[in-house]
């Protein structure tokens, strides 16, 4: 299986973690490639997906992949819940641990337990790698660099619904449906249409709502993702 935008993989969304060990007084690397950073579970298209980890360094590394589910995710009270029963957290994640030689690659398996639920479940997979066995009396720097992989199992009628209300310079946005949506290519305009300011984009989870300060009352344009099926809205 080839690995899909490379680079990408190398920046973002990744978790930094620095462990004073002893080892050779120069920094080692232990880096993994991912070939994917979002993993969504659809309803007819796929209860399982794979991810593809490569060793991209000259030493072993000893991977571990621990699931996480996002309760309330986007909103003030999100919280992280690491259940260890898959059958419970309705998401299996195999193996949980892996030894990838220099250059090797291995496939960790992602697949929904159970019956769909009426919202969208959100999960984190943090891949990471972990430090094996050291044999050297001089004290030095080792650099690990995980992954945080979104994980969305969609429920079992996604009913995207998104709402928006203007204050002054100020909108906001809401998801009023059942499954995340995501908020690209935003721009506004001035009155002749020709000079536009980009706006950031957001993934906007189901129950989450977001405001953003603009720089006038003139409308606001983005593009609406959802399964997707993408659609060009105006606020």
């Amino acid at each position: 299986m080839p690995i899909k935008n490379l680079r990408e993989f190398h920046v973002g969304a990744a978790l930094l973690m620095l462990a004073s060990i002893a080892l050779p007084a120069s920094p080692a690397h232990a880096e993994l490639v991912l070939s994917q950073l979002i993993v969504n579970l659809g309803v007819t298209s796929k209860e399982r997906d794979d991810i593809e980890i490569w060793n991209n360094s000259d030493e072993r590394a000893y991977v571990v992949a621990e699931p996480s589910e996002i309760l309330a995710p986007g909103t003030a009270a999100e919280s992280r819940s690491a259940e260890p029963d898959p059958e419970k957290r309705g998401l299996l994640v195999s193996p949980a641990r892996l030894i990838l030689e220099p250059g090797q690659r291995k496939l960790v398996r992602v697949a929904a337990i159970g019956p769909r639920q009426d919202r969208e479940r959100v999960y984190r997979i943090t891949v990471k790698p972990v430090v094996g066995s050291i044999s050297s009396a001089e004290t030095g720097l080792k650099l690990l660099i995980g992954y945080d992989v979104l994980v969305l199992v969609k429920p079992a009628t996604p009913h995207p619904s998104l709402s928006a209300s203007r204050s002054d310079n100020h909108l906001t946005l809401r998801n009023d449906g059942n499954t995340s949506l995501e908020l690209a290519d935003g721009k506004q305009c001035d009155s002749s249409g020709k000079n536009c300011v980009d706006l950031p984009s957001k993934r906007l989870y189901a129950g989450a709502e977001w405001t953003q300060q603009l720089k006038s009352n003139l409308p606001v344009e983005y593009s609406v993702i959802s399964d997707g099926q993408s659609t060009r809205r105006k606020f």
